[in-house]
């Protein structure tokens, strides 16, 4: 890395107090008289939405663009499948708890398969032959164990999520057994950032098509993604309790990443 390109990132970085002081300034007058009932924080919801935005805008966005501009399709391919085929031990303990141990042997053959004949992930083999993937986390099971969504809760950095989403995602993150739990486990603290960066980078230029059709479409982004985001979350809990027909619903079974 040139010395151009260091100072470069360094002025993007100090940029970050400026920009979240004009967001936070800009919204924090934010009112909503009659949010909608999945939404009662929407005034706080909407800033952290803002901040979120000028984060990305500084930062995230012009990262991830350069990586897909820089880096081969095969390549980002690649990185793709191994941060998926590790997300998916964290799916398959989830099926587990979820009482769904015919999914859990499905998720850890695919694993299994995947890190051997698919170079550790690299070529998702277990697709190609038929074995859907199946994305779980701990926010699912424990709406499959009963518990509320709660309201829509927009998260610092995280983006969309609920209360019961951030819960499991935080009680993942605590017990060390999340989608990333075994990259934090590393001892090698450069290559356990660097390798956390690029899944970051990784997920961030898997939602640059997505964005721009959003920011195509959609009248309002933010209730946009909101709706998007709970309507995608119900689909999931129902295919994961058989409690509707969720043949009228969007297919959200491929490997698209949250934002």
């Amino acid at each position: 890395m040139n010395s151009n390109t260091s100072k470069k990132i360094s002025l993007h970085w100090a940029k970050l107090p400026v920009i979240a002081a004009t967001v936070l300034l800009a919204t924090a007058c934010t009112s909503v008289p009659n949010p909608p009932p999945q939404d009662p924080w929407e005034s706080y919801n909407r800033s952290v939405f803002a901040f979120n935005d000028a984060i990305d805008g500084a930062i995230l966005k012009p990262v991830a663009s350069g990586y897909v501009a820089l880096t081969p399709q095969p390549v980002r391919t690649c990185v793709h499948n191994m941060f998926n085929n590790l997300r998916d031990i964290w799916s398959g303990l989830n099926s587990f708890l979820q009482g769904e141990p015919h999914d859990f042997f499905n998720t850890l053959g695919r694993v299994l398969f995947n890190s051997t004949m698919g170079l550790g992930g690299c070529i998702d083999v277990a697709t190609m032959n038929g074995s859907r993937r199946i994305q779980n986390d701990f926010g699912i099971t424990l709406g499959v164990w009963g518990l509320d969504a709660g309201p829509y809760f927009v998260l610092p950095f995280l983006g969309p999520s609920t209360v019961r989403d951030a819960s499991g995602a935080g009680l993942g993150f605590l017990s060390g057994a999340s989608g990333v739990g075994p990259i934090f486990d590393l001892s090698n603290v450069p290559v356990r950032n660097s390798i956390l960066a690029l899944d970051a980078v990784d997920a961030r230029a898997n939602l640059l098509d997505t964005e721009k059709l959003i920011n195509e479409i959609a009248l309002d982004r933010y209730s946009f993604i909101r709706d998007a985001y709970l309507q995608r979350r119900e689909a999931q809990l129902r295919a994961r309790t058989g409690d509707a027909d969720t043949d009228g619903l969007p297919d959200y079974s491929d490997d698209e990443d949250d934002e």
